[in-house]
């Protein structure tokens, strides 16, 4: 269907506005005014002047206001003609083609009907759409955002990863100089001369300066949440006919793959402690290791939060926010229900659980089980201690918070989530044990759980993955320890009828194998019909 409308031709030439006896008008600064001959331009017929405009005549709006869009700067009546009916065309499928709306407001009216959100999660948005959307696709209108727009947005973000890849470069460099220069001043022989203190200020000068540049990049995990933000957002405006598609379905991202959890073999241990190299940012203890570590941390104040999480793999925001009133201490068990959540801004509040099947019950081991039993009847004493000291000088010591959480500090008071993943960096640093995150306690968990022979089901239901696929994903292979039986019965299937040679020389003549005897196997004649059948 043709658009209805039509197509014209105009310029921007002027000439002086006249009154009605032809003497031209002034401004205020004595200057003719001027006005655009516009279609009425005796030049227009000249090749190459003026440009070609379209306005179509679309259906009232809601409100029976008049919907006329126009627009010019074609070169000629052709290109005019193909983009009104371009327009024409959306309008027919129920497109805004008359919206101004820009990119920022849209964006700003669509997270505040986003009432559905957590809070965490509004968080994030806002920060990605506040900080690296709006200040560079704001001023655009969703009419004319384009892939092409986005895309250049992930472009500047890659320039600016060299820049900063380039700084932290730069601050290792200054980092080794001003050792090196500390190095010098502290074994020369005294009276040290002060051209070396001089050296060594410098260097820190230089090295300070060097860390006040942005060194931290951002990932290809990171950029695909930036771009996962717009795209929710863009198809909720192609829901309300706002674009004709998602622009970021075209949008090019380096690729980008989730970590998986890596053992802490006895080779990664060695070549960790010789040059600090952490193999990849996901890492799990073996049963070893982490055996040690729940050894030397026993009078930790926080070691019943660690060894729940070492064996029942709750979240950190899951074993902060338990409350005693989800703890059944006559079965055993624990309802995961909340979770405490925490932002840049050191805000701390109770959320649901990350998903539908984040709402689990988990069961307490026996040795959990004691260990939460005591746990209990440590937390009743530090009340009545605290009580007792808050009686004797209420000054210095604020009322005790029944807070009703499992983990408390000694005023009755939660752990902040933050806190404790501190706790627990600075206390494996201090054990010397090779470094994980206070999450990969969970991953542990869950190797452990597969080693012992549990189903990957079992393993789902025990982290709160809402996919199978996810925990199959993240959790195919066992601890090496184990995995060696496997290899062994996979090696044994083969019959051999001497031992594999051991490596030598690679220069040396091979050994010639022992010939086999030659077995003879009757085969009964073929008939044709079973050769055809073959």
């Amino acid at each position: 269907m043709a658009f209805s409308g039509s197509t014209y031709r105009r310029c921007k030439c002027t000439e002086p506005k006249t009154d009605d006896t032809g003497q031209p008008l002034l401004d205020a600064a004595s200057k003719p005014k001027l006005r655009e001959l516009g279609s009425a331009c005796p030049d227009l017929n000249k090749r190459g002047h003026g440009s070609w405009y379209y306005y179509l005549k679309l259906p009232d709006g809601p409100r029976g206001e008049r919907r006329r869009p126009r627009r010019g700067g074609f070169l000629t009546q052709k290109q005019a003609e193909e983009e009104a009916q371009r327009l024409w065309n959306e309008a027919q499928q129920g497109i805004d083609v008359d919206s101004k709306e820009t990119v920022a407001a849209y964006l700003r009216r669509w997270l505040a009907t986003r009432v559905d959100l957590k809070r965490s999660t509004r968080g994030d948005y806002i920060g990605i759409l506040e900080r690296v959307f709006i200040p560079t696709l704001g001023h655009l209108s969703m009419r004319e955002l384009r892939t092409r727009h986005i895309q250049a947005v992930f472009e500047d973000i890659w320039a600016e990863n060299t820049v900063r890849a380039e700084n932290r470069h730069a601050a290792n460099l200054a980092r080794a100089t001003c050792e090196a220069a500390h190095q010098k001043w502290k074994t020369a022989a005294k009276p040290r001369p002060p051209q070396l203190r001089q050296s060594w200020n410098e260097a820190k000068a230089a090295l300070q300066e060097s860390r006040a540049k942005p060194r931290q990049e951002t990932g290809p995990g990171t950029q695909l949440k930036f771009l996962e933000t717009l795209s929710s957002a863009l198809k909720a405006a192609l829901r309300e006919k706002l674009i004709t598609e998602n622009w970021c379905d075209h949008v090019t991202l380096p690729k980008y793959e989730k970590p998986r959890p890596l053992v802490w073999t006895d080779e990664r241990v060695a070549r960790w402690r010789e040059t600090g190299e952490v193999p990849g940012p996901v890492m799990v203890w073996t049963p070893e290791i982490t055996g040690e570590f729940l050894d030397a941390a026993v009078k930790h104040r926080l070691y019943v939060m660690f060894h729940l999480m070492v064996f029942r793999a709750p979240r950190r925001g899951e074993a902060t926010g338990l409350p005693w009133a989800e703890v059944d201490m006559t079965r055993g068990t624990a309802h995961i229900v909340e979770t405490l959540v925490s932002n840049s801004a050191y805000e701390v509040w109770e959320e649901t659980t990350k998903s539908r099947a984040g709402n689990r019950t988990i069961t307490l081991d026996s040795a959990t089980f004691a260990l939460m039993t005591a746990w209990r009847d440590v937390q009743r004493e530090q009340r009545t201690q605290w009580e007792a000291k808050h009686r004797t000088d209420p000054t210095k010591y604020s009322p005790y918070v029944n807070s009703g959480y499992v983990f408390t500090t000694p005023d009755g008071q939660p752990w902040h989530p933050d806190n404790v993943s501190k706790a627990f960096s600075r206390l494996i640093k201090r054990l010397g044990l090779p470094p994980i995150r206070l999450h990969d306690l969970r991953h542990c968990a869950a190797s452990f759980s597969l080693a012992a022979g549990l189903s990957m089901k079992a393993i789902q239901a025990l982290l709160g993955h809402a996919s199978f696929a996810l925990t199959a994903d993240t959790y195919t292979s066992l601890m090496p320890q184990f995995a060696k039986a496997e290899a062994e019965a996979t090696a044994a299937i083969v019959p051999r009828r001497r031992a594999p040679d051991t490596p030598s020389d690679p220069d040396a003549k091979p050994t010639p194998a022992t010939p086999r005897e030659p077995r003879l196997t009757l085969v009964p004649p073929t008939t044709s019909r079973s050769r055809r059948a073959a």
